[in-house]
């Protein structure tokens, strides 16, 4: 396939509008000193609560699921596993000794979060649908869907579990006779969590409280914790189902305290209504969720612009670690992906597609995790920020590349 100059222009006047928004945004912080930083966090809190979810759900309601393709999918989901299965190996066993400092759990979170959960509702849609046409926008909702139900809950998981371990190591008494076992919690208990939505800056900026993954724990553990003697007299650890279960609680209070959770479940709830009964949703409904959907697109990067105006420095961290960084985001993602396509089969235009959406810019929700549990955040960060300004010009290396193929 030879790329024209007018298949060029084309994806540039689909995608430029979005970093004219990040930057006016970013503007309006930095130059023009006519945004503050509390109406940056009502701007987020809108983004977050209605414009991305509403988004989300237009987007997933719209895809017929039941044409997904089980090959893109399996791809994808290959991909993650590989590089879990690379990640565990290399945590466990063949780590060398000077390298011991980037291996483990917490260095697996973060390089699994920029090897494989891109940007893909806000940057990713858009890009592909300009480079190979609607086909592609619809593969990769199907992408979006896995992500909101599974890879963001997976991701949590793990940081949860990171997070019980610590709180154990931390704060079980070593020889003071008891010992906290923590029980199950009832997630109508009042307490309030941060609320995160996928690629959107909320909890960022502005105000926003964001927690350790101690007082995450903590909270839990002061809501349903009881006391227990060990055996011999001295302490005891909670078992492993029990921890398995505040893991679970945890994991559980966030989703259920994330609105995109909710868009992306009712999208695909009522996508595979309308798609196997071949029903319309009412004008009335449809119109009020557009009005807002529609703003969706262009308010999640102007939300982007203001999260970077709000920090510090678009390099939080040093340039060593953020160029390891960005090849871990934009060269071992896409290959990794690329074995993964081949093995199950993907050839042609989906085998670009899965390579070029690979390369997308890093997602937003990682860094708000990465905040909120304390882990790696400013690594995170400048990942965030130094991949969106680079992500466009790599994108387009690698579709220029493959059309030269």
């Amino acid at each position: 396939m030879i790329i024209t100059w007018h298949d060029l222009y084309t994806v540039m006047s689909a995608v430029v509008p979005l970093y004219v928004a990040m930057i006016l945004a970013y503007g309006s912080v930095r130059w023009w000193a006519v945004i503050t930083r509390e109406q940056c966090a009502g701007i987020n809190r809108f983004v977050a609560v209605f414009a991305v979810p509403l988004l989300s759900f237009k987007v997933i309601s719209a895809s017929d699921l039941y044409a997904m393709d089980l090959r893109f999918v399996a791809a994808d989901a290959l991909q993650k596993l590989l590089v879990l299965a690379a990640l565990a190996v290399w945590s466990s066993r063949l780590a060398p000794a000077r390298c011991r400092h980037i291996a483990g759990l917490d260095w697996s979170i973060t390089l699994f979060s920029f090897s494989t959960l891109p940007n893909t509702l806000i940057m990713g849609i858009p890009l592909l649908v300009a480079m190979y046409g609607p086909h592609a926008g619809g593969l990769l909702v199907q992408l979006v869907v896995l992500q909101c139900i599974v890879w963001y809950p997976m991701l949590l998981f793990m940081l949860e579990f990171r997070a019980a371990r610590l709180l154990i190591k931390g704060r079980i008494p070593v020889g003071g006779g008891v010992a906290a076992a923590v029980c199950p919690v009832d997630p109508d208990d009042g307490r309030q969590s941060a609320e995160v939505a996928p690629d959107v800056p909320f909890g960022a900026a502005g105000g926003e409280r964001v927690k350790s993954e101690d007082s995450t724990v903590q909270e839990v553990m002061e809501a349903g914790t009881t006391t227990v003697k060990a055996k011999d007299g001295g302490s005891s650890t909670p078992p492993v189902c029990v921890m398995l279960r505040l893991i679970l609680a945890m994991v559980w209070r966030r989703l259920i305290r994330n609105p995109n959770t909710y868009a992306s479940v009712l999208g695909l709830t009522w996508s595979l209504i309308k798609f196997r009964f071949n029903l319309t949703m009412p004008a009335i409904v449809a119109n009020s969720i557009s009005i807002l959907s529609n703003t969706g697109l262009g308010m999640a990067m102007f939300s982007l612009g203001l999260f970077m105006a709000m920090q510090p420095k678009i390099i939080a961290c040093s340039n060593t670690v953020a160029a390891a960084t960005m090849a871990v985001r934009f060269l071992l993602g896409p290959a990794v992906m690329t074995l993964a396509s081949v093995a199950v089969g993907l050839r042609g235009t989906l085998l670009r597609i899965a390579i070029v959406q690979a390369a997308v810019p890093q997602g937003i929700v990682p860094f708000v995790f990465a905040k909120e549990y304390n882990l790696h955040a400013a690594i995170v960060c400048t990942g965030v920020i130094f991949g969106m300004l680079i992500g466009l010009p790599i994108s387009l290396i690698y579709y220029i590349s493959f059309g030269l193929l």
